[in-house]
């Protein structure tokens, strides 16, 4: 009797791949910082990198979206996405670089 193996499907080895490149842009933050293993500007450098690149897996790989292949529409949605996390990111770092002078003072 031949061994029944069956190959994963395209969309099952698409999300284990993200999974997995999920869990390692994971791991590699979180172990420079339990490790001490650079100084913290390159620590929040490394941080910053694999944030994005995080970002542009789970776009890739769970919600499928690509470049070539995606319709007008969603990536119009996804431009306001990017704008929004900008003004969110970007106003709350003027926040908390306005109360660090401030409470220097």
């Amino acid at each position: 009797m031949a061994s029944a193996t069956r190959e994963p499907s395209p969309e099952l080895q698409s999300y284990l791949i993200g999974f997995v490149l999920a869990l390692v842009l994971t791991a590699i933050p979180f172990g420079l910082v339990y490790f001490d293993l650079l100084p913290r500007l390159a620590t929040l450098v490394v941080i910053a990198i694999a944030a994005v690149i995080q970002v542009f897996v789970h776009l890739r790989f769970f919600l499928h979206l690509r470049l070539g292949q995606t319709p007008l529409e969603n990536l119009l949605v996804m431009a306001f996405a990017v704008f929004l996390i900008f003004i969110m990111v970007g106003g709350s770092l003027w926040i908390m670089f306005d109360l660090n002078y401030r409470m220097a003072l």
